[in-house]
């Protein structure tokens, strides 16, 4: 019969030991608290993140809807400056280039004046020359 009492103590002695250990070692507590914090961290990055994306997607959208009405407002100063003016020369006109849907918003481009069309011969070899 001793050894009946000695073997449930024993195992009573063990489990309250686990027990005692499971609640009372401070560094599974730190460790659960860093893991809490860290979870809550990755959530509010996530967060973060789709608030920027929803930011940029609507940013994109009103940037889209300005380039659209630029695009439709200079149309029309193009149009009604061809009929409020008929007799200005094109150069004069400051809206000649008419913008379509399909010119993707630029404007032709004219070579500037100080361009040089040929090679200068600023530069050539003229060791090979001699």
């Amino acid at each position: 019969m001793t050894w009946e009492y000695a073997l449930i103590g024993l195992i009573v002695g063990i489990v309250i030991g686990a027990i005692a250990m499971r609640f009372g070692n401070s560094k599974l507590r730190q460790q659960q608290a860093l893991q809490n914090e860290l979870d809550k961290s990755k959530a509010e990055l996530e967060a973060y993140r789709q608030e920027l994306v929803g930011h940029f997607a609507r940013s994109a959208k009103l940037l889209d809807n300005m380039a659209r009405d630029y695009r439709q407002l200079y149309q029309h100063m193009a149009k009604t400056s061809n009929d409020l003016l008929p007799n200005l020369p094109v150069q004069d006109n400051p809206f000649r280039y008419r913008l379509t849907e399909a010119d993707n918003d630029q404007v032709p481009v004219e070579m500037p004046r100080d361009y040089s069309e040929g090679a200068s011969g600023l530069l050539r070899d003229t060791q090979r020359h001699a």
